[in-house]
């Protein structure tokens, strides 16, 4: 027995376990009574309606379920953000699903509940995916109003895309299963077809209260907005639905009738299994975030057998570039080796850094994917770039930029999975949040921040201290080790995994066996979305 798999096995899984007791907790919503109460209303929860929704036993792939996680705790947490959102398939038809869930706060929007829907809209647009919206929600969280509703990529900006999106032949199924009020009725009424949930579900500008205080009229809420009202007299709903479970049913025949559309054609031939078994990553993963692996070990878990074909195997060797094939599909692969390599004066390369060789050999092969229209597919364990007097006079600047050029260029649809270190610089050449991944995703094993959390805590201990100094202060030794240990504790806090799905930073924090699934399903998505522009960088330093 390997006893040192066997401690990185048990460590990983670990994680893994704490993560999936969290988000089992996440998933309750308001709570157990809230939930008890939508029910006892005729309707489904928000995760009950998506499930009934999608095929029988088929995968819903949650986006953003870990969104407002410890945020908002004055306002009493804002768990999932208020809403469920992700990729299912419907009648065998890939779609976005977007589902408020009433047992938060009515399913008031907070501000992430706004950046999380746009997200969802992003990821149809960015697909051509059909989007369905499960809509039952009271509205903006009014306490917060200032920080979703007037800027650009606030509340308004959900409608704008409506109005896109329907342009672009994207099609749009609103399902009005509660409350829909003020300007949130506008996002099912700007979709292709809209239904209503009678006696449950209600739409209009302004509710009868304030309908009572703006003009006097005294009028109840069915009578204002309800299905009868929308369905018969104002025309304003398509079709009226007798309860969810009818509601569900309709927009299941409504997708089943849709045509295919033209696809990129990326390639896909029959799968094969990885020569070692998904569970052989938590063996591999290091307890310690600055021991060293061999990646291509980590890449034998996740590709198709015999699939691999690796690009400049001997050149920048901190950076593994290779064709191989994920669940059939072609992609292109830019890892992060972690093991220590000898470059071609023989001298030693730290893994996880980007030397310029790795840079160089990274942009060459992104551009040739993308001359060949290949899937890229980012694994991040990467501290950063090389620094020291070395590697600048080499031009380690210009290297990373065209490396960066390249990534912000590209085309084809690019995937990224946060394995370890997300650090710096090196977040953004391996295609970081920023550079428009399709899907961004963590391991539980993930890290992201400008820097390590130690080197990262003793700079801003020197900056702290040196601030005291000059007041006069003279600190003694274990003042400034005490420093140094809550600005770690923070530091170390912001780096973890959930604190950046909490924020969107990451669309999902995966099981790392079930990487495959997510990107298979990922280009599967790419796939509706045919590729109409060339590949171009621009001015380089060359």
């Amino acid at each position: 027995m390997d006893l040192k798999a066997e401690k990185n096995y048990d460590h990983n899984k670990l994680l893994l376990s704490d993560l999936n007791q969290l988000f089992a907790a996440v998933k309750q919503g308001g709570g157990k009574k809230r939930l008890e109460k939508i029910r006892a209303q005729g309707k489904m929860t928000a995760r009950e309606r998506v499930q009934t929704l999608i095929d029988p036993k088929s995968d819903f792939l949650e986006i953003g379920g870990f969104a407002g996680h410890n945020m908002y705790q004055e306002a009493g947490g804002c768990p999932s953000g208020g809403v469920v959102t992700g990729l299912g398939k419907i009648e065998g038809k890939l779609c976005v699903i977007v589902a408020n869930d009433a047992s938060v706060k009515a399913g008031a929007w907070f501000p992430i509940s706004g950046k999380k829907n746009l997200r969802a809209q992003e990821i149809a647009m960015e697909n051509r995916l059909p989007i369905i919206y499960l809509v039952d929600s009271a509205g903006v969280y009014l306490p917060m109003q200032d920080e979703i509703f007037p800027d650009k990529d606030h509340f308004g900006r959900i409608f704008r895309n409506n109005a896109q999106m329907s342009a672009q032949g994207i099609v749009q199924i609103s399902a009005i299963m509660g409350s829909c009020v003020a300007g949130g009725a506008y996002l099912p009424i700007m979709s292709d077809e809209a239904m209503i949930v009678d006696q449950t579900g209600s739409i209009f500008l302004a509710g009868s209260y304030l309908v009572k205080a703006a003009i006097g009229e005294d009028i109840d809420n069915e009578t204002l907005g309800g299905a009868t009202t929308h369905c018969e007299i104002s025309g304003v709903t398509d079709y009226k639905a007798k309860d969810d479970a009818d509601a569900l049913r309709r927009i299941k025949k409504l997708v089943g009738g849709m045509a295919s559309q033209p696809t990129a054609g990326f390639n896909r031939i029959k799968t094969e299994p990885p020569s070692q078994p998904s569970d052989a990553i938590y063996r591999i993963l290091p307890r310690e975030r600055n021991q060293p692996y061999n990646t291509h070990t980590l890449l034998a878990c996740l590709v198709d057998a015999g699939s691999m074909e690796e690009y400049k195997p001997d050149y920048g060797k901190t950076l593994i570039t290779t064709y191989a094939r994920i669940d059939g599909w072609s992609v292109g692969i830019v890892a992060n080796q972690r093991q220590m390599t000898k470059n071609a004066k023989g001298q030693m390369q730290f893994g996880g850094v980007i030397y310029s060789d790795s840079a160089d050999k990274a942009t060459r092969f992104i551009a040739n994917c993308n001359q060949r229209q290949i899937p890229l597919v980012f694994l991040q364990d990467v501290t950063g770039f090389m620094v020291g007097s070395q590697s600048e006079h080499g031009g380690i600047i210009k290297d990373g930029a065209k490396m960066v050029n390249a990534v912000a260029n590209s085309i084809v649809p690019k995937f990224t999975i946060i394995v370890g270190n997300s650090y710096g610089a090196g977040n953004y050449a391996m295609c970081g949040k920023a550079y428009d991944p399709r899907l961004i995703l963590a391991w539980p094993s993930a890290q992201l921040a400008v820097m390590g959390g130690v080197q990262a805590a003793k700079v801003l201990q020197q900056i702290e201290t040196a601030t005291q100094e000059k007041k006069g202060k003279q600190l003694s030794a274990s003042e400034k080790q005490k420093i140094l240990e809550r600005i770690e504790k923070r530091y170390t806090e912001q780096t973890q995994p959930i604190y950046a799905a909490a924020r969107l930073w990451v669309d999902a924090i995966i099981d790392p066996s079930e990487t495959r699934n997510w990107i298979s399903t990922g280009i599967e998505a790419a796939n509706h979305a045919p590729i109409e522009k060339k590949f171009n960088v621009g001015v380089l330093q060359v």
